[in-house]
């Protein structure tokens, strides 16, 4: 179980920290405040409990419900619903690059209201922003489909009016009201947070609030009772539960002290809606988004000023200027982007994962280190019986036959161990079979002997003196029945139990406790004057035969899939509320490095520095709370890492929040599925490496996009300011520009469907907006080299040299513009060889081949005269080759020395 105990209210927060960090202390503020009070409430007896919400064991009468009902509002709790569609609609189109792009259009529409730009411009921003409002909004409708809660009624205990007998009624969980007086049995969920009155065997599974594996003993309790000692935390309290858990074996009665965001639940969510924080994909884009808009906003100016200067029309200057901005501005940008994460978004589907919000494609391929809890995860959410252990701690089939008999006699409600030994004697070949023995007599289990006897009549077949010879079979916690124990057996030998021999079982005990195992004793005794009736007081003079242990077993491919994420570049690190004694085993047996298991209440004492150098050389982390979680997944986001969460508790929630990229399950509980960006159809580490390179694959694309049009287009921009420069006339018309934009962006939009080079997606991959500049830099201006070539060529070679010759100048510089633009997308998109080490997807293959063509046909067609192009001369195509086989080397060879200097390419 977890203690929440808060930090320091000098380590919270101050006001002018972030918007993020002021929401992480209202969250641990909110949680520490319900749960002192819940605290008081399990301390005082459950009569003060009555008495705090106005209310008596018979429960409210209807009235008194419906005036509460109107007075606190309905059970539920604060959930971050997705926007209405017209809201999302806006936010689609929230953007650096759709600003630029619509302003760029006003522009062109000023100055032209029939400029084809503007049509062009518009199209762009559209088709964008409605590719990611419907891809967001239709995996939303999913997601939705997937919260549904199963219970939705709860049997709460009310009368008619004051002097009416108490009825049992189904009400609806949302109009349950403090004072309510609530039933449970074994599958109901907890509807809001309960002081239990009354309590009979009662388990309950607490996972969600704690990540305890195993179900909690509560207490058996009475009205009348005391209240227990005091706790920091009330998911240890044994008289409390909580809204959010659920019972697993025994009935109970409670009333509800809190509804609704009041509730522990409630204090968590309450602090989980709203804007969620930065993450890492929002951060990369803005910072790359910007770096390109400082590029636009030099050149363009530089340019506007050389073309006024030197040809003297300020007003073709102007329309000019606007050109180079279209240019330089990647305007497919956005499209590119939304086309690739709904690329993304519907492979992974295909995967079993549904991604609710499209950015956290790239976070996931960004992720470097991932924060998860171990059940479910690496195990299989279920109990086993590992072991069957004698005296000496080694196996022994009688111990097994014993627990069976035991676990398969009693008549009450059997829990997950009584399953699990049953299920295991199923498995063995020699187990006793239940015909050879009859029932006589049960002592059920109860919380304060904390263990349960059967007694059997076992005839001569079992070794027995006579017929009818009564034994007793008493399993329990190792402590209780020890107590109990005068002999052991001892290789089929009863000895006497020496205090010596005490010490040596204990130890056998607490050996296995210390891997990690649940571990309960089993004892027997014959009894010497068998009769039909026995009491606790016959528990006495037991023969201890040996140990059962537990566990919830890792997943067979749980070590597999830890290595395949490993092999990708991505720590994995244990966050969990069970023990540190199982969190150890179970990493321990997947391959885990454990090292120094780090406990919740240990990060409270150290500040945001301290624990972020421990969160860096810690692997597995155990009895964190909500806050603790929260905080540790900030700390290493902190040290530079790309922080990935998967979990499915109400525990979970904050730090799936505050991860990059939030992963939960299609069972999680539904503020976890509300918190998540993905959610998972199957709680599995193999799906999620799926998704982890179908995230890489994405980026890859998309950064592939923006490499090849930043270059490209930085290199165009450079070309025209030295022919500006230099040649009296425009080297191309602002039409021709947009045009061969045009063409060489609609060729991109096949990117998505690119695959990436293996070595690619062996390692984390995020936004580096300096190494973007870079490459632009150094790669941008070899094409200008061979643009001035082809200058020189048709200034030289054919004479085109004057005013009256410049749209045969302008027409084959167009030309040479757009083929090398759309070939050295496949020189751009590998490190390797293009088409001999690595070959583009088919569709990136077919609309190369269809740019240029359309390059090449378009001076030749009936659009010609309209766009200001000339045909050209067949003496232009060997030079145009020429040209085009000299860049492609070149580049290769800038390329190798770029890899050999930086260490990287994408």
């Amino acid at each position: 179980m977890t203690m929440l105990t808060p930090r320091t209210p000098a380590k919270l927060a101050p006001p002018g920290r972030s918007r993020r960090e002021r929401r992480a202390a209202e969250l641990e503020s909110r949680t520490r405040l319900v749960g002192e009070r819940l605290a008081a409430i399990s301390a005082g007896p459950g009569v003060r409990a009555l008495q705090s919400v106005d209310a008596s064991p018979s429960g409210l009468t209807h009235a008194e419900a419906a005036l509460r009902l109107e007075r606190h509002g309905a059970n539920v709790v604060a959930q971050e619903r997705a926007p209405r569609w017209y809201v999302q609609l806006a936010k689609a189109f929230r953007n650096p690059f759709i600003a630029v792009l619509a302003v760029l259009a006003a522009v062109m529409y000023w100055q032209d209201p029939a400029d084809p730009g503007v049509v062009i411009l518009s199209v762009m921003v559209g088709i964008s922003g409605l590719l990611r409002f419907w891809q967001e909004y239709r995996s939303g409708r999913a997601a939705d489909a997937l919260g549904q809660l199963v219970t939705t009624t709860c049997a709460v205990q009310r009368r008619a009016g004051s002097g009416s007998a108490p009825t049992t009624f189904e009400v609806p969980m949302d109009q349950v009201v403090p004072g309510d007086v609530v039933k449970l049995a074994a599958g109901d969920l907890i509807p809001a947070d309960l002081r239990l009155l009354t309590a009979k065997d009662l388990m309950i599974s607490q996972a969600a609030l704690s990540g305890e594996s195993l179900p909690v003993a509560k207490a058996d309790t009475r009205a009348q009772d005391p209240g227990q000692r005091a706790t920091a935390d009330p998911v240890e309290a044994d008289n409390l539960a909580l809204m959010g858990t659920s019972v697993t074996s025994g009935t109970a009665t409670g009333v509800v002290v809190a509804t609704g965001g009041d509730t522990y639940f409630g204090s968590m969510a309450g602090s989980l809606v709203g804007e969620r924080p930065q993450t890492n994909f929002d951060t990369g884009v803005r910072k790359v988004s910007f770096l390109l808009i400082r590029f636009m906003l030099v050149m363009v100016p530089v340019v506007f000023m050389i073309n006024g200067l030197t040809k003297g029309d300020w007003d073709e200057a102007f329309l000019f200027g606007i050109a180079v901005a279209v240019g330089l501005t990647p305007e497919m940008l956005p499209m590119v982007v939304s086309a690739n994460l709904a690329r993304g978004a519907v492979a992974m589907a295909e995967h079993k994962v549904v991604v609710k919000r499209l950015n956290a494609i790239q976070n996931l391929g960004a992720m470097d280190v991932l924060c998860t809890d171990k059940t479910g995860t690496l195990t299989e959410d279920r109990i086993v019986l590992d072991r069957y252990l004698d005296v000496h701690g080694n196996e022994d089939g009688e111990v097994l036959e014993y627990g069976y008999l035991n676990a398969h006699f009693q008549t009450g409600l059997r829990n997950l161990m009584d399953q699990a030994v049953i299920d295991r004697a199923g498995e063995a070949e020699e187990v006793v079979v239940d015909a050879r023995f009859s029932m006589v007599d049960e002592i059920p289990f109860d919380f304060a002997r904390r263990r349960m006897s059967v007694v059997l009549a076992r005839n001569t077949l079992m070794g027995g003196s006579g017929p009818g010879e009564h034994v007793m079979i008493t399993k329990g916690a190792v402590e209780e029945v020890l107590d109990l124990c005068t002999h052991m057996t001892d290789r089929g030998e009863t000895v006497e139990l020496t205090e010596q021999l005490r010490w040596h079982v204990t130890r056998i005990a607490e050996d296995n406790n210390r891997r990690g195992l649940r571990v309960l004793a089993v004892a027997t005794r014959t009894v010497d004057t068998p009769r039909d009736a026995y009491s606790v007081a016959d528990e006495d003079g037991l023969t201890l035969v040996g140990f059962l242990a537990f566990l919830d077993p890792p997943k067979a491919d749980a070590a597999r899939a830890l290595e395949a994420l490993a092999d990708k570049g991505i720590a994995v690190k244990v966050v969990t509320g069970d023990n540190d004694l199982v969190a150890a085993r179970v990493c321990s047996d997947v391959g885990i490095a454990v090292g120094t298991v780090v406990l919740g209440p240990e990060t409270d004492a150290l500040d945001d520095t301290e624990l972020r150098a421990l969160a860096a050389r810690t692997t597995v982390f155990a009895k964190v709370n909500p806050v603790q979680k929260a905080r540790i997944v900030r700390a290493l986001q902190a040290d530079g890492h790309t922080v990935g969460f998967l979990g499915d508790g109400i525990n979970d929630a904050a730090a799936l929040r505050d991860a990059d990229v939030g992963i939960s399950v299609d069972t999680a509980v539904d503020i976890a599925k509300e918190s998540a960006d993905i959610i998972l159809l199957e709680k599995d580490l193999t799906v999620l490496e799926q998704g982890v390179l179908q995230g890489r694959t994405t980026f890859g694309n998309t950064i592939k996009y923006i490499k090849m049009t930043a270059s490209s287009n930085f290199g165009n921009v450079f070309s025209v300011l030295v022919a500006s420069a230099f040649i009296p006339f425009q080297p191309m018309l602002a039409i021709m520009l947009l045009v061969q934009n045009l063409v060489y962006d609609i060729a991109q939009l096949a990117t998505p469907w690119d695959r990436m080079d293996e070595e690619y997606l062996r390692r984390p991959r995020n936004w580096d907006a300096k190494g973007i500049g870079r490459f632009m830099v150094t790669i941008g201006p070899i094409s200008s080299i061979f643009d001035i070539a082809m200058f020189l060529i048709m200034w030289h070679v054919f004479a085109a040299n004057s005013e009256a010759s410049q749209s045969l100048f302008q027409s084959g510089w167009f030309i040479e513009g757009l083929l090398s633009q759309t070939l050295i997308v496949h020189m751009i998109r590998t490190r390797k060889i293009p088409f001999i080490q690595s070959r583009a997807s088919w569709p990136v293959m077919v609309m190369t081949v269809l740019a240029v063509l359309t390059g090449l046909w378009l001076p030749f067609s009936p659009l010609a005269p309209s766009l200001g192009f000339v045909a050209l001369p067949a003496s232009y195509f060997p030079w145009l080759i020429g040209v085009l086989l000299a860049y492609c080397t070149l580049t290769q060879l800038v390329k190798t020395w770029y890899i050999r200097r930086f260490g990287t390419w994408l």
